[in-house]
């Protein structure tokens, strides 16, 4: 696939990005070679390999999953401008 300049400028205009010139001529021009390597990975026979979830071989470690507050609260409590005991103040949004 080849990206032309009138290309760029088109595409730019759909997106509502500003382009000068000198640089949609070399945009087309790494767009161009980007979509030749795609199309060089589109060729490759890929039927006999399984995907991958991760590049080891071990499976993923799993957790218990389990409540905890970081045992925080008065540090991020500090940072609040009202607070009532535990918990924050904020202004009614809702009327």
């Amino acid at each position: 696939m080849s990206i032309d300049k009138e290309k760029i400028i088109h595409i730019s205009k759909l997106a509502r990005i500003s382009i000068d010139s000198k640089k949609s001529d070399s945009l087309a021009k790494d767009l161009t070679s980007i979509f030749k390597f795609i199309e060089q990975l589109n060729e490759i026979n890929t039927d006999k390999i399984e995907p991958l979830s991760s590049i080891l071989n071990t499976p993923l470690r799993t957790r218990e999953d389990k409540v905890d507050d970081g045992k925080i609260r008065d540090k991020i409590l500090k940072n609040s401008p009202k607070k009532n005991e535990e918990f924050f103040v904020v202004p009614k949004v809702i009327e």
